[in-house]
């Protein structure tokens, strides 16, 4: 709800404006080109008010009247949205390379983002580079098998996290209620430092970790405000809701943070210390092959690829995990009988490990690891006076489709499980 006001403060700001382009919009030619099905657009605005808070709410209510392909017009901005399987389907298989691209959003161009990234980049050269460099370097199966401890050592200090926490709010007098999303971000964010920089980015000794973390923070919120000059692009130098302000100062500071780190490794490797093979050494010691790829990764495009996986990859493993818990805590009998497995397949002193399929990628392994283990170590409750009944249950919009209202529990240690194998 609040990104949806952010949208129409700022589409009040355009008023004065779109009222002056109406009057003098000239009767334009008939469009003749045959367009999906879609509801009927309002001039200049387009269908921009019919999204309602929950734009993907809105989306599946349109599926009904209209089909699972929907034609949008927001503001100057053409959508189709695709809503079945199938047409998905259909669309990726016979015309992946026509819709490969993405409309980037204008956030996302600060300190040019969007020319490193893989996510929201330009299909070419350069976005086959960083694949090909993401599944051979990273997301392989022995390389997913090698960094199996560092995977167990972060949710490790992520139950040790919510212990110390709780202890030292109960000390104060504090009912020990935490936000849960918070943990498992919390443990994403160390696993993806170990894994690209070889460090825990959040721990009380790491100044410029905390700072990497506040700053990336800020740069996932920022990305996911709705922005009104992404639908009218000449309000873009004029950046009404003052998002993309906020955001080359938010990114500029993560951006300075990795700049020091890939020093600091420079400068070891000239020191003569041993390379620790992790991703920042493969992204510095990359060689094209000559053809169509670059020779080497540029500086910039560097940064970028760091702070993509720490944007990407944080953020989608923590929200899930909430909405996971969110529904045991509002089903206390799946609850019980996900915890009596655990303790049947694990065992009551032991702690839990990866018994999962190999070929899962990065992603399943940390989700359900991080999942299991906060379920077998703690005996859940919930916060603020919320019953299963009366759990909050409405959206966000962003990113990723967070919870509205952050779901608080009160985690108490089962006292069942010890560092045993």
């Amino acid at each position: 709800m609040e990104s949806a006001w952010n949208l129409l403060a700022g589409l009040g700001l355009f008023m004065p404006v779109a009222l002056f382009l109406l009057l003098k919009q000239r009767k334009s030619r008939v469009d003749t080109k045959i367009h999906p099905p879609g509801p009927p657009a309002w001039p200049i605005f387009g269908n921009i008010f019919d999204l309602g808070a929950i734009p993907h709410h809105t989306f599946y209510k349109l599926k009904e009247k209209y089909g699972p392909v929907i034609w949008l017009k927001l503001g100057y901005t053409n959508t189709l949205v695709i809503q079945s399987a199938e047409t998905a389907a259909e669309l990726f298989k016979n015309h992946d390379l026509a819709f490969s691209d993405r409309k980037v959003p204008l956030v996302l161009t600060a300190h040019n983002y969007s020319q490193g990234s893989m996510s929201i980049g330009r299909y070419g050269p350069n976005w086959r580079m960083l694949r090909r460099l993401y599944s051979s370097k990273l997301m392989i199966t022995k390389q997913l098998d090698q960094t199996k401890v560092l995977r167990q050592k972060c949710i490790d200090d992520m139950i040790k996290y919510i212990e110390e926490d709780v202890a030292e709010a109960q000390a104060q007098g504090e009912s020990g209620e935490i936000k849960v999303a918070h943990y498992p971000f919390l443990m994403t964010f160390n696993l993806i430092g170990n894994l690209l920089l070889s460090r825990d980015l959040v721990n009380p000794r790491s100044i410029d970790g905390h700072e990497f973390y506040d700053a990336m923070n800020n740069v996932m919120k920022w990305a996911g405000t709705p922005n009104v000059a992404d639908f009218f692009p000449f309000l873009k130098w004029v950046d009404p809701q003052g998002i993309m302000r906020n955001m080359v100062q938010d990114m500029g500071k993560a951006v300075r943070i990795v700049e020091k780190f890939v020093k600091e490794r420079t400068e070891e490797w000239k020191s003569g210390r041993k390379k620790t093979n992790d991703f920042l050494d493969a992204l510095l010691e990359y060689e094209g092959d000559g053809k169509d790829e670059p020779d080497v990764i540029s500086d910039q495009n560097r940064r970028t690829i760091i702070l993509e996986l720490f944007f990407t990859g944080s953020e989608t493993t923590s929200t899930t995990i909430e909405w996971a818990m969110t529904e045991l805590l509002r089903d206390p009998v799946a609850m019980g009988r996900a915890t009596e497995e655990l303790h049947q397949v694990v065992g009551p002193r032991r702690k839990g490990t990866e018994r999962i399929c190999v070929g899962m990628s990065l992603a399943h392994r940390v989700l359900h690891l991080g999942l299991a283990s906060m379920l077998h170590c703690f005996e859940w409750e919930l916060g603020g006076n919320y019953t299963p009944e009366t759990l909050d249950m409405n959206e966000g919009v962003g990113i990723t489709t967070r919870k509205l209202k952050p779901l608080r529990a009160k985690p108490k240690r089962a006292g069942r499980t010890t560092n045993d194998k």
